[in-house]
């Protein structure tokens, strides 16, 4: 045995000697210990409480796995077992009482409120009263919308939140989300993805909310303002995390999930830490998730740069980083270190805290990384502490239990409910409406309902919902209205109709595509419902899975299967024809957008999305949705977001003059326009708006200088409706390039037929820097383009702010 050997098992007996010193002295004396003084500030509590505790202890602290995972049990009477066993430290001898559990309720809790609630007591319960220190357990469950487990609300996912523009309505679903699951036992909800959605091929965007770093920046402050609140110790606020630190979302793998992202730092700063400085250094976001991919060649979850020197002393960062499912053995299969005891070494040193896994890399390996002298006390302590502070700030020492019957006035009430309609309404974006043929009359002879998404409630949910995710059936929720039953709840007695499924999601099978062309013929209107599939259907389907959403990622954005041929055979029968998207991802629908003379898309809506669905056909509600992600004519257009720097403008658009000489290469690509099918910010809606009066005062400042813009908007049609006025801006030069326009501000206004209103903007020098040759962000002199519009294209007024030393 070497002297370092020697001296390593000497600090590991030295600090179990002490802990226990420390723990004889309080009871000898009768004193309540420090950390035990809901009087005492938390930083005195985590200091009084670490030199107590074995490295065991400590090692427990680090583990709070996936209750999904096999080695917690096979099937829900083994899990609940072990989760109880596991909370009092007896599970296993390679550590002591576990931190806390990732993924609990929606696995084994399927009985609702009650069930949840009593249960997450029960653990409490065991660490409190069954362990030596009685630390308290922290529970983490998805969130990304709506916490995911049964009872609990579902909203709208990903894209719909984002299409809504609405800050209010992002703000109040994730409080309602941590509401509900704070009422339960829930401390932290995960999953929440801000990272802006770059390539649309890859499954896990659908949980993101736009592909514009603006956009996402604004959502970010609000999901932590919602879920988080003032304080995280409240009865009804959680830790929000915010994933996938610090993006995974444009991997050099062809859209693959967990890809490389090979990205420069000037990209990673300009583009996807946007979103992060928002959540974490504007907000006080206390949670973040390392992303699976590498970045420049080093996986997040072994760099210090990324976990330490950007997120915790650029952004200031203060909570807890969470590894991904997997992720510290991720680094094995990135061939960073070739064992799990490499792989802890590494992360915990890079700034891993937690280890959602049930891994060995946190557990006896560490130990033994510990004991060798290859890991110090010091960064264990490091990561404990992060731990107890979180534990501390939640109240959980405190207050540990929650009641039971509170819990189930809360879980799903009617506020929570009629929110969900209201965020499916907000989402639905009006892709095309000719001849008006939207919105329909209610008393229509007979409607034609076709298509496999028009009765498929599970694929209104979407990815990282209880049905999708665990072992939760549509038979555990309450009853989700689909896209059929809300047309046929709206319109008169007197209208019949025709329901034909058509076809798969998936698959070849063209047999159902005769039925469709009957019931298309004798119909007055066909709403054909096609898209994507977020669970495994059944019937003649049953053998198929998910088309999209974690895991499962596209090489084409277009229909899978057969769906746009049933779009034609419905087409061909001359009836006038709806098409209602139900999908996570853009989809490259060029005959549909061609042809089908309206197009509703409705992304992933929610458990109401049915009814909005039903609401936006019929007129009880005009849609107000506004692109939050570039829809592409084909996937051999990505990337296709709408901020391209001026050297594809130079290739796709009209040149302006012959001072700008080139290759003389034409307009966009040999066989396809370069133009989106349909562009970032674009919805229409069942009126129409007209803007005027463009003021920019004063139209000269100074670098630290504040500007103020207004625009007049004029409701022109017959009917109310909110309009979403977009401001975007361009640097005419600089040192650098900048994109063509970026987003820097939007409003969303409500106005009756033919009123008229003022809308105003007030922009600052954050909204005018760049990152320069330097890599400083900077408020350069020049001439600054300012653009007001109705989407990325679509911009009415433009003017000119000067910049001047």
């Amino acid at each position: 045995m070497t002297r370092k050997q020697l001296v390593a098992i000497s600090v590991t007996a030295f600090g179990l000697n002490l802990s226990l010193l420390h723990l004889l002295h309080s009871q000898s004396t009768n004193e309540v210990p420090v950390y035990l003084d809901r009087t005492q500030p938390i930083e005195k509590r985590v200091e009084d409480l670490l030199p107590r505790m074995t490295l065991k202890e400590k090692m427990g602290q680090l583990n709070m796995p996936c209750v999904y995972l096999d080695e917690l049990g096979k099937d829900i009477p083994a899990k609940l077992a072990a989760c109880k066993r596991f909370a009092e430290g007896s599970y296993t001898d390679e550590i002591g009482p576990g931190g806390g559990f990732f993924t609990l309720a929606d696995r084994v809790l399927l009985e609702g409120a009650h069930q949840q609630a009593e249960y997450f007591n029960q653990l409490q319960e065991i660490a409190l009263e069954r362990t030596r220190l009685k630390i308290p357990l922290l529970q983490t469950e998805e969130g990304t919308h709506g916490a995911m487990f049964p009872g609990a609300t579902i909203f709208p996912e990903g894209l719909a939140i984002g299409s809504s523009w609405d800050m209010d309505l992002v703000k109040t679903i994730y409080a309602t989300a941590a509401r509900e699951a704070r009422a339960v036992g829930i401390h932290q909800l995960c999953t929440l993805v801000i990272e802006p959605n770059r390539d649309p091929r890859l499954g896990r965007n659908a949980e993101g909310f736009s592909e514009d770093p603006y956009l996402s920046s604004r959502i970010a402050q609000e999901i932590v303002q919602g879920g988080q609140g003032d304080s995280v110790s409240a009865i009804d606020k959680v830790v929000t995390v915010l994933c996938h630190y610090p993006g995974q979302s444009q991997p050099a793998s062809g859209g693959l999930e967990a890809g490389s992202m090979e990205i420069s730092e000037r990209n990673l700063r300009e583009t996807f830490l946007i979103p992060w400085v928002a959540g974490i250094k504007k907000a006080g976001a206390l949670g973040v998730m390392a992303t699976y991919p590498d970045i420049d060649d080093v996986p997040t979850h072994s760099s210090e740069k990324l976990l330490t020197q950007i997120l915790r002393e650029e952004l200031g960062f203060k909570g807890l980083v969470l590894s991904e499912g997997g992720g510290v053995g991720s680094l094995i299969w990135h061939q960073i270190v070739a064992t799990q005891k490499e792989a802890g070494a590494t992360a915990l040193k890079a700034g891993v805290d937690v280890d959602i896994s049930y891994e060995p890399a946190y557990m006896k390996p560490l130990l033994e990384n510990v004991d060798e002298g290859r890991v110090s006390m010091d960064l264990v302590d490091r990561a404990v502490r992060r731990v107890l502070a979180q534990k501390f700030r939640l109240g959980l020492f405190d207050q540990p239990y929650v009641d039971v019957e509170r819990a189930a006035t809360i879980l799903h009430s009617i506020a929570h409910r009629d929110l969900a309609l209201r965020a499916a309404h907000e989402g639905i974006v009006l892709l095309k409406n000719e001849r008006k043929l939207l919105p329909l009359r209610k008393d229509l002879k007979s409607i034609a309902i076709i298509g496999p998404n028009a009765d498929a409630a599970i694929n209104q949910l979407g990815d990282y919902s209880p049905v999708h995710n665990g072992p939760a059936s549509l038979h555990d929720l309450p009853h989700i209205v689909t896209v059929r039953e809300g047309i046929t709840g709206k319109v008169s007695k007197g209208t019949r109709i025709l329901y034909v499924r058509g076809c798969g999601i998936l698959g070849d099978d063209k047999s159902g595509f005769v039925e469709a062309k009957r019931a298309a013929k004798n119909a007055d209107v066909a709403i054909v419902v096609v898209g994507e599939q977020f669970g495994k259907p059944e019937g003649n389907d049953a053998n198929t899975g998910p088309t999209d959403g974690e895991g499962h990622d596209v090489a084409s954005l277009d229909l899978t299967g057969v769906q746009e041929g049933l779009l034609r055979t419905v087409y061909e029968t001359g009836t006038p024809t709806v098409v209602v998207l139900i999908n996570g991802r853009p989809l490259s629908i060029r005959w549909a957008a061609e042809h089908i003379p309206a197009i509703v898309e409705a992304w992933i809506p929610g458990e109401r999305g049915g009814e909005g669905i039903a609401d936006v056909l019929f007129g009880d509600y005009n849609p107000a949705g506004r692109l939050s992600i570039t829809v592409p004519r084909h996937v051999g257009q990505l990337p296709v977001y709408y901020d391209y720097k001026p050297s594809k403008a130079y290739r796709t658009k009209p040149r302006p003059g012959p001072e700008i000489a080139g290759p003389d290469t034409g307009v966009g690509y040999v066989d396809l326009p370069a133009t989106p099918l349909y562009e970032f910010g674009y919805g229409l809606s069942y009126t129409k708006f007209q803007y005027s009066n463009l003021r920019i005062s004063p139209t000269q400042i100074h670098p630290a200088g504040t500007v103020r813009v207004s625009v007049d908007i004029k409701n022109t049609g017959e009917r109310e409706g909110i309009e979403t006025a977009q401001l975007y801006i361009h640097h005419v030069t600089g040192s650098v390039t900048t994109p063509v326009k970026e987003l820097r501000s939007f409003q969303r206004v409500t106005l009756m037929p033919w009123k008229e209103t003022t809308v105003s903007f007030t922009l600052t020098d954050e909204d005018f820097a760049l990152l320069n040759r330097d890599m400083h962000w900077v408020v350069e002199p020049g001439e600054i383009e300012i653009m007001i519009g109705k989407s990325s294209e679509d911009i009415p007024l433009k003017g000119t702010l000067r910049i001047i030393q």
